[in-house]
């Protein structure tokens, strides 16, 4: 059965299970998910969609309802799209309007572990049996215990298991940094609502560039445990970098994606004179001659200002892609 990810436009997902020969819109009703519909007929065009990836049947339809050069663009017709392999589709709507709640799950904290003096790596269990379906490089919604507050941290891990990671960064007085020094034990319970958020890899075509800044490799982790599970591999570049060697963490176990992808992973630390990895930013190889495919998809995710200077020197020098996408670290206060 095909599994069909449902796209809003507050970024809420929801993944849900086709049947054979069946229709996006009755996917989805089946499931309690009111996108908008009102003839499904193809006539009206009302619960008009775009697919970011996935083969499908389009279905009949009149042109009032969806033009040819729509059609070209991705768009289609949830009534009458029947999918033939997984898809995710846009859903010109809010999870609110189609009457879909954020899931939320309970976890139990099972390790804590301080990767460095400023990261820790959280793993959570869901209940015996649960997991949770994502894409590739989304978010979670952590609720911090009795601050009445939540944080948002991207998967470490790949979709569909029971065990949870995140790479969180501790910051002076913040609130889920105090938790986590301060309070949190094994055995914890911690609600997670998930999954969340726009930054999530599409369906792979051409050489990928995956850049990251600090914890910002969280999501290029889940990103390459799903690339290396799709049968046809283009090559996979990593920059990764950071301001101090302890915090380019996951090194062994991002180098290691080398024995199922064609991958090459270069580091740099900015802010440590006396580093072992290469001096500078990941700007650095942001050029022709270190990039020689004639097209990529482009992926990042880190601090506002290596995301903007990473954006204007792929601008500058001239590097062609076809599929860009960003995610920054916004600030939340503390």
């Amino acid at each position: 059965m095909p599994k069909i990810a449902l796209n809003f436009e507050d970024g809420i997902t929801k993944i849900i299970n086709g049947m054979p020969y069946e229709k996006v819109s009755d996917a989805a009703y089946r499931e309690g998910i009111n996108i908008p519909l009102d003839c499904a007929d193809g006539a009206c065009g009302t619960c008009k969609c775009h697919v970011k990836s996935g083969q499908y049947d389009p279905g009949d339809y009149i042109e009032d309802a969806l033009s040819d050069e729509e059609a070209e663009q991705g768009y289609g017709l949830a009534c009458q799209i029947v999918p033939e392999t997984d898809m995710i589709i846009d859903i010109l709507a809010s999870s609110a309007a189609c009457k879909v709640a954020t899931e939320t799950f309970p976890t139990t904290i099972n390790a804590i572990n301080y990767l460095s003096s400023e990261i820790v790596q959280l793993k959570v269990n869901l209940p015996e049996s649960r997991t949770i379906d994502f894409l590739a490089g989304q978010y979670a919604n952590i609720e911090i215990p009795g601050e009445g507050a939540t944080r948002s941290y991207s998967f470490t891990n790949k979709s569909g298991i029971n065990e949870l990671e995140f790479l969180i960064r501790l910051v002076p007085d913040g609130v889920m940094s105090s938790y986590l020094k301060e309070k949190a034990v094994v055995g914890d319970q911690l609600n997670i609502a998930a999954p969340v958020g726009s930054f999530y890899m599409r369906e792979v075509e051409n050489p990928t560039l995956l850049i990251a800044g600090g914890t910002g490799i969280a999501p290029i982790i889940s990103m390459l445990e799903a690339i290396s599970e799709k049968k046809d591999k283009q090559p996979v570049k990593v920059l990764y970098g950071a301001t101090l060697d302890e915090n380019l963490v996951e090194l062994e176990r991002i180098n290691a994606f080398s024995e199922k992808l064609d991958l090459t992973v270069n580091t740099c630390v900015s802010g440590q004179e006396d580093s072992q990895y290469i001096k500078g930013y990941v700007t650095q190889w942001i050029n022709k001659e270190y990039l020689t495919a004639p097209v990529y998809d482009i992926y990042i995710c880190g601090p506002n200002a290596m995301v903007d200077a990473v954006k204007d020197t792929i601008k500058t020098n001239e590097i062609n892609c076809e599929n860009f996408y960003t995610e920054k670290f916004l600030p939340t206060g503390v």
